[in-house]
């Protein structure tokens, strides 16, 4: 099974919030996936074994798994261009 990596500072509000939207998602449109929460600090730690990384917070560096926009999970704004984004790499 695929995994899903979201990142903010703490690991504790926001990227929980954005897990949470992101595990319904997958769920309303039949994706399976492991999605897990974590604050910035550890992202080299998970990273290593995550196949979609939601950025929250901007990394200090570039990872080699896709990114997508945190931001658009927890806003709404250009929810669905992530969505769609998301679906498609953990499909394929």
């Amino acid at each position: 099974m695929k995994t899903v990596i979201v990142a903010c500072g703490s690991g504790v509000a926001t990227s929980q919030t954005v897990a949470s939207k992101v595990k319904k998602i997958l769920n309303e449109n039949g994706v399976k996936a492991n999605v897990e929460a974590v604050d910035i600090k550890s992202l080299d730690h998970y990273i290593k074994t995550s196949h979609v990384y939601i950025a929250i917070t901007k990394a200090k560096k570039q990872y080699d798994i896709p990114t997508l926009n945190g931001i658009a999970f927890l806003t709404g704004m250009g929810i669905k261009e992530e969505t769609e984004k998301l679906i498609s790499l953990l499909k394929s």
